[in-house]
């Protein structure tokens, strides 16, 4: 029979000290991970409180605390639930933070057009949603508002009175709530406006726009290093950048720029996301380089950050977007789903990791 006598919640604890976040390098009792523990006959119950619930490591943290535990003297049973509570790490120059209910802003951008910005966007999106973060999407490309049609929303968004104000409410598309121009305009009308009406639109649609509490907001930007960018720079706290290109050598002297540009604007790059980088042949099962090999790791490499992931070129990706659905829903077990998966993961474990420096180390909750 098993003394459960001499099984404390002290014990329990001095043994979780042992296991520590991954990315984080601290204990998990330090950084105030462990929620709601009990020990009751042998029985320890607790919950993890991650800080992204797109921690690709949660498997990891599972097994060492299954194993320091079972180690006591007295345990009969573990039972481990999973939480996550997603901080805010959001830098810029605007005085004000017009997105006060958005932890982290997250702007997808490419020095050229053409690179598969917005395809990259929506499926960032949707796998942070996906992995269970509260995300929502603002396609901030005024000139070629396409996501609208990537996510196949008709609607036009609604309104509703918060404090006292009439703000505008996204539009839900597979769950992610999503503003655009494209639902203002007609599809056939091109937008012929100077800067000073680009950053009157930008700033409606983050100040005038009942967001609620998001852990993400991705934006999609246009393409280039233009006035949008500038107006995200100057009146948007953000949390970083992410820049997409291709291969080719055309596309990465593109990323060299971009990165200068968020460097003069103090938004800090991220990472770096290759897509169309091969493609697989139903024929032979081999990866095709169409457009070079590497070059999007290299100019990561060469621009000092990360490099967040290659996405493959298939033909269903853009399948996918003309049906108005992501490839990460329509198609979760294809290889790009996964690539952007595993993107959208490093995203997020490294906005945690930023947060952690920024305050010295999460805070030892008792």
């Amino acid at each position: 029979m098993v003394d459960t006598s001499k099984l404390t919640t002290e014990a329990v604890l001095t043994a979780l000290r042992q296991v520590k976040d991954p990315e984080l390098h601290q204990d998990l009792v330090s950084l105030g991970m462990i929620k709601d523990l009990s020990v009751e006959d042998g029985r320890v119950k607790f919950q993890v409180e991650l800080t992204t619930p797109a921690c690709p490591l949660k498997a990891t943290i599972q097994r060492d605390c299954e194993r320091v535990l079972r180690a006591l003297p007295g345990v009969r049973e573990v039972a481990i639930e999973f939480g996550a509570r997603v901080r805010g790490t959001k830098v810029g120059a605007g005085e004000v933070d017009l997105l006060p209910t958005v932890k982290n802003v997250i702007l997808i951008a490419s020095g050229k057009g053409g690179v598969g910005k917005s395809t990259v966007a929506v499926n960032i999106a949707a796998a942070l949603a996906k992995h269970g973060a509260a995300t929502g999407l603002l396609d901030a490309d005024i000139y070629g508002p396409s996501i609208p049609i990537m996510l196949g929303v008709e609607e036009k968004p609604g309104t509703v009175t918060v404090g006292g104000v009439n703000k505008m409410t996204p539009v839900l598309a597979h769950g992610i709530p999503l503003m655009s121009i494209g639902f203002f305009v007609d599809p056939g009308q091109p937008i012929v406006w100077r800067g000073p009406m680009l950053g009157k639109a930008l700033t409606q649609f983050m100040q005038d726009v009942h967001w609620g509490d998001l852990d993400y907001l991705v934006v999609d930007l246009p393409p280039g290093t233009g006035d949008v960018q500038i107006t995200f720079s100057q009146q948007l706290k953000v949390s970083g950048a992410v820049l997409v290109t291709t291969p080719q050598k055309v596309a990465l002297a593109d990323v060299v720029r971009g990165k200068a540009m968020f460097d003069k604007v103090r938004i800090p790059v991220l990472g770096v996301v290759e897509n169309m980088s091969y493609f697989i042949c139903d024929g032979c099962n081999k990866r095709h380089f169409i457009f070079d090999e590497g070059g999007g790791e290299r100019a990561a490499t060469t621009l000092g950050v990360d490099f967040l992931g290659e996405v493959p070129l298939l033909p269903q990706i853009r399948e996918h977007s003309d049906a108005g659905v992501p490839t990460v829903l329509r198609s979760p077990e294809s290889p790009a789903a996964e690539a952007f998966l595993a993107i959208a993961s490093k995203l997020a474990v490294k906005l945690a990791l930023s947060n952690a420096r920024s305050e010295g180390g999460i805070r030892i909750v008792a």
